[in-house]
């Protein structure tokens, strides 16, 4: 998924992100000196991916718990697409699809359409 794509996902309905980096990159206090500015994308929800990868099945509770829709399009993302590769395996595992935004921040953070 690229991120034109993604911005075209976000103009819809039913598309809930995951951002899976540490709550200090998800509130911009912390990042990588690569990206031009630190933040999270508009609307992402931010769930560690160590969270999910510990949750195991009880992932669906994790989701309801931090406000995920069950029904929705989960599209997880992270600094550079590592993480989230990940978390989307933990994802599928318990059962529950996801995709991975591959550029994640790293590339999104070069749009000028980020939130701190």
């Amino acid at each position: 998924m690229t991120t034109d794509e993604l911005a075209a996902l976000l103009e819809g309905d039913g598309v809930q992100l995951v951002d899976v980096r540490s709550a200090e990159e998800y509130e911009g206090t912390a990042g990588y000196g690569c990206d031009p500015v630190q933040g999270h994308i508009p609307g992402a929800v931010n769930i560690e991916w160590s969270e999910l990868l510990a949750a195991g099945a009880g992932i669906p509770g994790l989701l309801a718990e931090r406000g995920v829709e069950s029904d929705a399009r989960i599209v997880c993302y992270c600094h550079s697409g590592s993480r989230s590769a990940r978390a989307v395996q933990a994802l599928a595992a318990a059962g529950v699809a996801a995709e991975n935004y591959e550029g994640s921040w790293h590339e999104w953070s070069r749009r000028g359409a980020a939130e701190s």
